[in-house]
C-alpha cells in the first residue's frame, strides 16, 4: 500500500453562499506527482492552501504526515509549514531584489544559515531549474517562463518534503511548458519528494502525473493513475479530457 503524505479527508468548505468543496477526499501519495483537474473556478487552488493551512474546512480533515492540521494553532502550524513550498501561478518575486535575494528569502527568514551557505544553497537551487546565471538579475530582466523557474527555485531552497504548484504552465508557450514541465519532473526527482499540481494543460499532466485527480462541483469524482484514468468510462471525465462540448458537463 502506497504510503500517503497527506490527506483530504470529507472536507466541505464555503465562502459565503458559494460551496466551493463538499464532502470533498484526496489521498497525496508520497514521492509521487499527483496533479488535481477540473473546470475554471472549481476550487483547485483551496486545495492547495488546505493543505498548507492557509485556509481551513467548514467540516472534515486536513492530514499531514498523519496529524490532522485543522485544529493547530498557527504556532503549532509552523514547523509543518516550513516542510511544504508553494510555487504561486505568477512566482510573485519582490521585484525590489535580486532573483538571488529572492530565492534565498525563506532561508533568511527561518535560518541561523551564514550569508556564504545561504548563498551557496540558492545557486544550487538555481541550478536544478537552469537559472544559475541569474543570481544578480531583477525579476523584471527574465522572461516569464524564466520567472517561473526562479519561482520553483525559491520553492525548493529549503528542501520540503511536499511542493504545491498553482497552474505552473498558465501563459507559456509549448516550448517554455515543456521545460517547465519537464522541470517538475527533475525537482521531484532531485529532492525524492512529493508534488501537488494544479493544470488544465493535458499534455503537460500525462507527461508528468503519477496520479491525476479531477475536481467537480466540489468533490473528486475520480482519481488514478494517469492511464487509468484516460481509459475512464466516466462521462464527465471523458468529456473532460477529450475538450468536447456534448456531455454532462454544463457548458
Amino acid at each position: 500500500m502506497s504510503k500517503l503524505i497527506a490527506q483530504l479527508d470529507d472536507v466541505s468548505l464555503a465562502f459565503g453562499e458559494r460551496v466551493v468543496l463538499k464532502n470533498c477526499s484526496l489521498d497525496i501519495v508520497e514521492g509521487a506527482i499527483t496533479c488535481i483537474v477540473g473546470l475554471s473556478g472549481a476550487g483547485k487552488s483551496t486545495i492547495l492552501r488546505l493543505l498548507d493551512g492557509l485556509i481551513r474546512p467548514q467540516s472534515g480533515h486536513v492530514f499531514l504526515r498523519g496529524k490532522d492540521i485543522c485544529h493547530m494553532s498557527e504556532e503549532q502550524l509552523i514547523p509543518t509549514r516550513q516542510k511544504i513550498s508553494l510555487a504561486f501561478q505568477f512566482a510573485a518575486l519582490l521585484d525590489s531584489l535580486s532573483v538571488g535575494d529572492n530565492v534565498g528569502l525563506p532561508l533568511q527568514e527561518h535560518t541561523d544559515l551564514s550569508t556564504a551557505e545561504i548563498r551557496k544553497l540558492v545557486m544550487d537551487a538555481l541550478d536544478s531549474v537552469g537559472l544559475e546565471h541569474t543570481y544578480d538579475n531583477l525579476p523584471s530582466e527574465l522572461s516569464g517562463g524564466m520567472l517561473k523557474r526562479a519561482g520553483f527555485a525559491r520553492a525548493i531552497v529549503t528542501r520540503p518534503d511536499l511542493i504545491l504548484y498553482d497552474e505552473p504552465t498558465t501563459g507559456l508557450d509549448p516550448i517554455v511548458t515543456h521545460l517547465i514541465t519537464n522541470t517538475i519532473v527533475k525537482l521531484r526527482n532531485k529532492l525524492s519528494g512529493t508534488a501537488v499540481v494544479i493544470s488544465h494543460d493535458l499534455q503537460s499532466i500525462f507527461i508528468m502525473a503519477d496520479y491525476v485527480a479531477m475536481l467537480f462541483e466540489g468533490a473528486i469524482i475520480a482519481y488514478d493513475t494517469v492511464e487509468a484514468i484516460r481509459r475512464s468510462s466516466n462521462p464527465i471525465v471523458q468529456q473532460f479530457m477529450q475538450g468536447s462540448e456534448v456531455g454532462p458537463i454544463p457548458i
